[in-house]
């Protein structure tokens, strides 16, 4: 079973992809989709788009994962995510992908066992479960990794929610 994780954002927007077979899992691809900066929001979200129907059709995946939003202070830039993880949401559900969701503090929770942990924690951590030879880089689409660690988790019946 294919599964694709998305760590939404309008510049840069991580996704990882994993198969899962039985109780193991292997980590296929992962990177970013990159829109051109200073773009109107609409031409970025039309980029977007463009992008997850390619990785979409590439690798049929059975799942789409993606983080939810949390609260920023700047309001404008949680509105522009907002619009881009509809669309997101939008595409997934019409390539009938069972969708999951899933917060910042549960990714923590869920990979540290500890909801305040950092970024260079997580890094590490998720280094150490894929057993891979360095961080992954760049940082959106190590965020798009930990959310797949944490379907495997959910998928196996482990329980990690907060």
């Amino acid at each position: 079973m294919i599964i694709l994780w998305i760590d939404p954002w309008t510049t840069t927007t991580g996704f990882a992809v994993i198969n899962k077979e039985k109780q193991s899992y292997t980590l296929i691809d992962y990177w970013v989709i990159s829109t051109t900066p200073k773009l109107p929001i609409p031409d970025k979200i039309y980029e977007l788009w463009i992008d997850l129907n390619l990785i979409i059709s590439k690798y049929e995946p059975a799942i789409f994962s993606i983080e939810k939003l949390f609260f920023q202070t700047n309001l404008k830039t949680w509105i522009d995510v907002a619009q881009a993880r509809w669309v997101m949401l939008y595409e997934a559900k019409k390539a009938n992908l069972n969708i999951q969701e899933y917060t910042p503090l549960q990714v923590k929770k869920a990979i540290t066992g500890n909801w305040k942990a950092n970024k260079i924690q997580l890094q590490n951590a998720i280094k150490m479960i894929f057993k891979l030879d360095s961080i992954i880089k760049p940082d959106d689409a190590a965020d798009a990794v930990w959310l797949a660690y944490i379907w495997w988790l959910n998928s196996n019946n482990i329980d990690w929610i907060i």
